[in-house]
């Protein structure tokens, strides 16, 4: 039964080898241990028993947006809705924290976010200046394929 958590710094090291492959092909950015502690707390893990099969990250840019990062399932995994779960975790702690308006996401796979509410948008439309000390970590940068979407907390408000 697969169980989602809050991760902790002993979390760090599995993290780090699931995503080892995502980020050699630059589909996930690279994040030193030191940043993925520094954010430890940013982060939701989805465990099958003691086995880490994925995770991601809400992380807060303004009272206005926030955005789920690095999101990861084991192939092994997929298809299970465990993605849809966390985003649907990051979505309900987003609004429980009080973030005020968007949620992005930044993706190559841009028909999951949008089957969970997500709407595309330019790249240029991104609310307030978010990534560009990120994305010039990524390998692709400066040609970036990457989709931009956005969720409304406002026009998603769960009644």
């Amino acid at each position: 039964m697969i169980t989602l958590h809050k991760a902790k710094l002993s979390d760090i090291q599995a993290m780090q080898e699931l995503v080892i492959n995502d980020v050699k092909t630059g589909v996930i950015l690279a994040r030193s241990e030191d940043e993925v502690a520094t954010n430890i707390r940013s982060y939701v893990l989805a465990k099958d028993g003691d086995l880490l099969v994925g995770y991601t990250a809400l992380h807060i840019h303004s009272k206005r947006l926030a955005e789920i990062r690095s999101l990861i399932v084991h192939p092994n995994y997929k298809g299970q809705g465990i993605g849809a779960k966390m985003v649907s975790f990051c979505l309900d702690e987003a609004r429980n924290i009080g973030v005020e308006q968007d949620v992005l996401a930044l993706t190559y796979a841009p028909n999951f976010f949008e089957k969970l509410g997500f709407i595309e948008i330019k790249k240029e439309e991104i609310p307030e200046h978010k990534i560009w000390a990120d994305c010039i970590k990524c390998i692709h940068f400066p040609v970036c394929n990457e989709i931009a979407l956005t969720y409304s907390l406002i026009n998603n408000k769960v009644v």
